[in-house]
């Protein structure tokens, strides 16, 4: 939903530090394993203490040539700052998401931007 500037003033996007994860999991994972890791990633934002918006989705298949639907999941989390973003690299739900779910991963590519 598009917001109002007549209504609405704020920007659809309201926190300045935007943190994109993309995931591409092993070859063969088992559906099991997608399911533990996709649940993985939802508990990880429920016990955030500092993300403020979380999205967890994957490819939208859009045949375009510019677009990379290589991944299999996308992550993206919004804070209030770059310190905010900080404190979540450091808190225990992010530490155990990588220690427990990192064995799925084949890679990972990050992509962090300020508004």
């Amino acid at each position: 939903m598009k917001p109002n500037p007549e209504t609405d003033p704020t920007p659809a996007f309201k926190h300045d530090f935007v943190h994109v994860v993309y995931f591409w999991l092993k070859a063969g994972l088992s559906e099991a394993g997608v399911a533990e890791f996709e649940a993985g990633l939802r508990k990880m934002l429920e016990d955030s203490e500092h993300a403020n918006t979380g999205h967890v989705g994957k490819p939208a298949q859009t045949p375009r040539e510019v677009v990379d639907n290589s991944y299999d999941y996308c992550l993206i989390v919004t804070f209030d700052d770059a310190a905010s973003h900080e404190a979540y690299q450091q808190e225990p739900a992010h530490d155990r998401f990588r220690e427990v779910n990192g064995r799925f991963t084949e890679r990972v590519q990050i992509y962090d931007s300020l508004g």
